[in-house]
């Protein structure tokens, strides 16, 4: 199958309408892909144009070890696969089931905490200048339950071939918030490694059908902070196997990187493309 090709930033985004699984297989090398950003279905009966999220247990974790192996096969052996993964109070325990089957083909070498949203008592801050009062911040999906607390927060696996990929931790760092930190490290910059949770909140949604015209999105800055973590010297290709409206495509081409992505669904993968012909 052809892709569709968009040229941006001097760089190169192929987008195929097709399964990823038959897709990969016929139109990736081995050891061809620097860095994969996904998030496929969750398995917890969310609503997308054509896909079923409602398959068994045992299916769903079957075709994600499918796919899986075959990223293992186009991945080189010094990349990265940034897994993201979400769940529902009612059903907690499907990101540890799939990142299970993952470590059959993977070694989980970091463990990311996507939060969305974030609440933070000033008394548990400190003399911090800027911040002078309690603050909430971030947008979540309000849970009317009186059993469950509203989930703030999904994860992103970062998983590799033998779980020593060295990472580009200072290109997504922050700076020191006590400066004599600095001094005391000579010769380094005014950064120090941001860790391991990440707050990325959502776009407001004024409108669901203009603003977020899929049901499950992840940020184009996570994309772009998972990139710039791997090395952005070192990511040659950036692939997304499930590519949906294509927030990893854009991050792609952001960092002027090239990029292949799978979609099943028309409707999305047109989408996909609006978007990234619209990025200046």
């Amino acid at each position: 199958m052809k892709p569709f090709i968009i040229h941006k930033k001097g760089k190169t985004a192929k987008f195929f309408l097709q399964d990823c699984v038959q897709g990969m297989r016929e139109n990736l090398q081995p050891n061809s892909v620097s860095v994969v950003i996904t998030s496929p279905p969750y398995n917890l009966g969310i609503k997308y144009s054509k896909y079923d999220d409602t398959i068994s247990r045992e299916k769903y974790l079957a075709w994600m070890r499918e796919w899986a192996g075959v990223i293992k096969n186009v991945l080189a052996e010094d990349g990265s696969l940034f897994l993201n993964l979400g769940s529902k109070p009612t059903d907690p325990h499907v990101p540890f089931r799939v990142l299970q089957v993952l470590e059959q083909e993977f070694v989980l070498q970091n463990t990311i905490h996507w939060i969305k949203a974030i609440s933070i008592d000033k008394e548990n801050v400190g003399n911090y200048p800027n911040i002078l009062d309690d603050v909430s911040v971030g947008h979540y999906k309000p849970i009317n339950s009186p059993r469950f607390l509203n989930d703030n927060h999904e994860y992103v696996f970062h998983l590799t071939k033998r779980g020593d990929v060295k990472l580009d931790r200072l290109a997504i760092g922050v700076p020191y918030q006590d400066k004599s930190n600095v001094l005391r490290w000579q010769g380094k910059r005014d950064l120090h490694c941001r860790g391991n949770i990440w707050f990325i909140p959502y776009e407001t949604i004024k409108s669901r059908d203009r603003d977020r015209p899929h049901p499950a999105t992840f940020p184009v800055q996570l994309a772009e902070m998972c990139i710039k973590l791997h090395g952005v010297p070192r990511a040659q290709l950036v692939l997304d196997p499930f590519l949906g409206i294509g927030q990893s495509a854009l991050a792609a081409l952001k960092l002027q990187k090239n990029f292949v992505g799978f979609e099943i669904d028309r409707a999305y993968f047109d989408e996909a493309v609006k978007r990234v012909r619209a990025l200046h």
